[in-house]
């Protein structure tokens, strides 16, 4: 019997080389980072876990969590069935669908401190697009803290909605036809055909888009700072924000260990959500 041959992880030497320089090791530094006191590079005392302990203790840190979980939920909760939809809508224009494609998947190129400053310009009151508009009905983000969210789910449904759309087309146009075409001769109705057929189809791309979209939403930060600077009274005061706080604040060891709390929440979602899938896969 022929001994096993293990040379082809000298093809992926290079990568995983690179992938410990730009990611182990800043890792590793930043949480070094996080158990000292950081005056100057010349200036470092050991702390211990007393920033990890601050923090955690701090209810300032439990509500800025709590906002960034709700979030997450909503942008996902919209974004989400809305892509799902509009690619079944795409799906039966044909080849004419490469369009919409195109033009929802267009905000995905646009730089990202450029969007809030779009948005901001459009609901101007006086010269905005939907300004004179928004300002009839009374909407104000500046001081009405639901209204801050309403406006910062919508600046991010429209940078991201092209991303979920995009999945879920190219899960639902690598369907045979002959499966959707067997539905209908059964008579199967509309609703029944999405439900056990294609949507478990589509269930991979799906899985991707949710962890993708989740970690994304999770993690904002230039529309909400750029938006309302996490106010009014502290409404839209999310994680991220704190954090660009300590880092602006020159208080680079807590920061550090703030940034390690907030990856090691990541990372248990991810892991929650990956064994979730591979005991659905089995």
């Amino acid at each position: 019997m022929r001994p096993h041959d293990n040379r082809a992880w000298f093809l992926v030497l290079p990568a995983l080389t690179l992938l410990a320089l730009v990611g182990a090791l800043p890792l590793l530094a930043v949480i070094n980072y996080g158990f000292h006191d950081i005056f100057t590079l010349s200036d470092v005392y050991w702390v211990g876990p007393q920033w990890f302990a601050d923090i955690l203790q701090s209810d300032r840190f439990l509500a800025s969590l709590g906002r960034s979980l709700l979030f997450s939920t909503l942008a996902l909760g919209i974004q989400v069935p809305l892509g799902i939809g509009v690619a079944l809508l795409l799906l039966s224009y044909g080849k004419r669908a490469v369009w919409g494609l195109m033009l929802v998947a267009l905000p995905l190129v646009v730089p990202w401190n450029m969007i809030p400053m779009f948005w901001l310009g459009l609901i101007e009151p006086r010269t905005g697009l939907l300004g004179p508009g928004l300002a009839a009905i009374g909407f104000d983000w500046k001081f009405t803290g639901w209204h801050t969210w309403a406006l910062i789910l919508v600046v991010d449904t429209w940078h991201w909605l092209g991303l979920v759309v995009v999945l879920a087309y190219a899960g639902l146009s690598a369907i045979p036809p002959a499966y959707t075409q067997a539905a209908a001769i059964d008579g199967a109705s509309r609703w029944a055909v999405f439900r056990f057929l294609q949507l478990p189809k589509i269930a991979g791309a799906l899985a991707i888009v949710l962890l993708l979209r989740f970690i994304d939403s999770f993690m904002i930060y230039t529309e909400a700072f750029a938006i309302n600077a996490g106010g009014p009274d502290d409404a839209t005061r999310f994680l991220t924000l704190e954090l660009g706080e300590e880092i602006k604040g020159f208080s680079y060891g807590q920061a550090a260990a703030r940034a390690t709390l907030y990856f090691l929440i990541v990372l248990a979602v991810v892991w929650a959500f990956v064994a979730a899938t591979r005991e659905r896969e089995a």
